[in-house]
């Protein structure tokens, strides 16, 4: 990735500030934290470690890579497959449901800066328009679940990340995500979160470089107590987030 332009491209959508709405969702993590599982730092880094190698990783970051690679040949007929394939593998309803709501806001903010740079008179190729105003549309006309990680790897792929960066930007939003979430959740500090942050880079890099070396066949995920502990969520009497 040697154009700058396309790297402050995927800065800006894997960025927490984007409003894709992961600030809303702990994936299971409220739960954990209720229950006294986990407590601090050490044990937000393995609830962090195991989401990203049973689940984000071998799932998501591989859905990423690929509609990365779809999305830079605007193939949204695959995207959609991709889409499909990683739909069916979410069978718990508040984690499947914050994949796609994060998708949808992610597709429609993508769409909308597209417009935006037509409107000045640019043609921003590296928003992915008019890509993805016709990826939004599919999901709002409920052609396709939208799932983020999709989402996130066809527009950033479409901007010009190759598949490897784009499952690595993935990864790493979605270690700091979960970072944040254990800020509010649990007695740990800022610097202490950067700790357990700075410890998923090695793990990251390697799950990007097997996601963009896998193909559809090869996705799996297998976290049960994760998943388990997403659906009691919804039981919680007092809840922070929706996931």
């Amino acid at each position: 990735m040697t154009d700058l332009t396309s790297l402050i491209a995927l800065l800006q959508f894997a960025d927490g500030l984007f409003p894709s709405g992961g600030f809303a969702h702990s994936f299971g993590l409220e739960t954990y934290a209720q229950e006294g599982t986990v407590r601090d730092a050490t044990g937000l880094r393995d609830f962090i470690s195991t989401h990203l190698e049973g689940s984000a990783g071998p799932a998501d970051a591989v859905a990423t890579a690929l509609a990365a690679r779809a999305g830079a040949v605007a193939d949204r007929d695959t995207c959609i497959a991709l889409d499909q394939r990683l739909d069916a593998m979410k069978t718990v309803p508040e984690l499947r449901s914050a994949s796609r709501q994060m998708g949808r806001q992610t597709a429609r903010a993508a769409a909308a800066l597209g417009r935006a740079g037509a409107a000045l008179g640019r043609v921003h190729a590296t928003l992915g328009e008019p890509f993805a105003e016709g990826l939004a549309a599919a999901i709002d006309d409920e052609l396709t679940p939208g799932h983020h990680a999709v989402v996130f790897g066809a527009v950033t792929g479409r901007a010009g990340a190759s598949p490897e960066i784009a499952a690595a930007a993935f990864l790493q939003s979605t270690a700091a995500l979960l970072v944040g979430a254990g800020l509010r959740l649990l007695p740990i500090g800022q610097l202490e979160g950067q700790r357990v942050l700075a410890a998923m880079r090695e793990p990251i890099a390697r799950l990007a470089r097997r996601a963009a070396a896998a193909d559809v066949d090869d996705m799996w995920s297998f976290t049960p107590g994760l998943e388990i502990a997403g659906v009691r969520h919804a039981d919680l009497e007092g809840r922070l987030f929706r996931s």
